[in-house]
This record gives structure tokens, C-alpha cells and sequence, in this order.
């Protein structure tokens, strides 16, 4: 089959000639951000906060779209988990040849600490994740996964207590109904647009994303929302009234 694709030439030509750069520089470029603490601290110190907190300090930036598609359920509601953005695309598809051979470049490429973000296209027939692609993300120090698709096996998922947020469930394997076409490539679920290396947060509530660039502020900000809290919830168990909290910079 001939390649139809227009050679990277010409799309830097089209690009310059439409003055697309900026816009390809914003939607394609992966920030290079490097953490004042081990990334590994980073992650517990997000998993010990909550969805909600981190949603309302992401509205004090000004963003108020990084909550994933409420239709995502976690499997395991009494986890809370937090890891990099790590992305897959696929596409309903009916072609079978090569899947394999690029799905194992993609599992190869999962890394520790990771939070797989599988944008499916769409696709409400198939399923994209089960129990071998759960050993094997486990395995390989994965902390969780976010599937706006399908997922099966699901009896062996919770053998590996591994955390999976997910659209719908079904024996439907994905050889012959879809095709994985990226990973670690930018990406969009629901509103929120995602990159590769973006920090996500994961509990019964929901899934929440925080753009790298901005992840330890928003960390430490959390972190202070969280101790207001708890001074709230002394007050009130104390019996103070609304009035006397409002007035001591509570909210509600």
C-alpha cells in the first residue's frame, strides 16, 4: 500500500505557511520540569490528599476542566492513587496485523510510578485492558490506570489489588475490534487535555489532572487546604457556630 502521508517537509511548509507553530509548540511540546523532591515523594504526598482539594486549588489557577469524564468508576473505590500520565490511543479497528508487535513497544515503554491514561476514541465495543496487560503494568512498578473504554478480567485486576478507573466492562478482547495508533503522545479525555508526565490523582471521586508545570505549587497549596480543613472540623466539633468559624476564615 502506498504511503499517503505528506513528508515531514512538507508539513513544516504547510505549518509556516498557515502559521501553525505556536499552536503545534502548545499542543505537542512536553515540558522538561524537574522536582525539588524525589518524584517518588511527589506521588505519596498527592496520595495522601483527595480529589476535591486538589480540584479546588487547580480553580484557584484558573482551571477548572482537569476532572476526567464522571462516567470513569474505580474498580477499587477504597484506593486512592496518584502517578505520571502515561498515554496510550487507540482506534475501533478491524485490522489485526502489526497490533501485537506495537503493543509490546508500548508495554516496554511503561515505566515506574506511571498512571496509563488510554484514550479509546470513542470505542464502546471493545475492551482495552485486562489481566495480562494488569500483570504486566504491575510488574513493571505501574501505580494505575484510567481507561476511557472497556476493561475485562476484571476477577484478576482485583487479585493484583490494582488500581483501574474505567468506562465499562465487557468479554470483549480488543484484537479485531480496535488498534493502538499512539503512546506517550498528548492527549484529550472529556475536556481535559493531557500530556505524558502530567501528575493525575485518582479516588472514589474521580480522576483529577494536574499539568506538570505546576504540580508542586499545587501540591503545596493542597496540603495547606488540607490542615484549613482539619481546623474546621475542630471548630464545628467544638460547637462553635457557623458565624464564629466564617468569621475565623472557615468556609463550607
Amino acid at each position: 500500500m502506498p504511503d499517503t502521508q505528506p513528508a515531514a517537509g512538507a508539513l513544516q511548509r504547510e505549518a509556516t505557511m498557515m502559521k501553525l507553530d505556536r499552536l503545534i509548540a502548545q499542543r505537542e511540546s512536553l515540558p522538561d520540569v524537574q522536582f525539588s523532591i524525589p518524584e517518588s515523594e511527589l506521588l505519596d504526598r498527592y496520595e495522601r490528599l483527595y480529589t476535591g482539594a486538589i480540584s479546588d486549588v487547580l480553580r484557584e489557577f484558573c482551571l477548572l476542566d482537569q476532572a476526567l469524564p464522571h462516567e470513569l468508576k474505580p474498580l477499587l473505590p477504597q484506593r486512592t492513587v496518584a502517578g505520571f500520565a502515561f498515554t496510550v490511543k487507540s482506534a475501533p479497528n478491524t485490522r489485526i496485523s502489526g497490533e501485537m508487535t506495537f503493543r509490546t513497544e508500548m508495554l516496554n515503554s511503561m515505566h515506574k510510578n506511571a498512571f496509563v491514561i488510554w484514550d479509546a476514541s470513542g470505542d464502546h465495543r471493545a475492551t482495552m485492558w485486562g489481566g495480562v496487560m494488569t500483570a504486566t503494568a504491575h510488574g513493571r512498578g505501574v501505580r494505575g490506570a484510567c481507561i476511557d473504554g472497556g476493561i475485562r478480567d476484571t476477577h484478576q485486576i482485583l487479585e493484583k489489588d490494582f488500581p483501574v478507573f474505567h468506562r465499562y466492562q465487557s468479554p470483549n478482547g480488543s484484537l479485531g475490534r480496535c488498534l493502538i495508533t499512539h503512546y506517550q503522545v498528548p492527549v484529550r479525555v472529556g475536556d481535559v487535555f493531557i500530556r505524558p508526565g502530567d501528575i493525575v490523582l485518582g479516588d472514589i471521586d474521580g480522576v483529577v489532572v494536574v499539568p506538570r508545570d505546576i504540580a508542586f505549587d499545587v501540591l503545596v497549596r493542597a496540603e495547606e487546604i488540607l490542615a484549613n480543613e482539619k481546623q474546621i472540623f475542630d471548630w464545628v466539633a467544638q460547637g462553635q457556630t457557623i458565624e464564629d468559624i466564617t468569621r475565623q476564615g472557615g468556609y463550607f
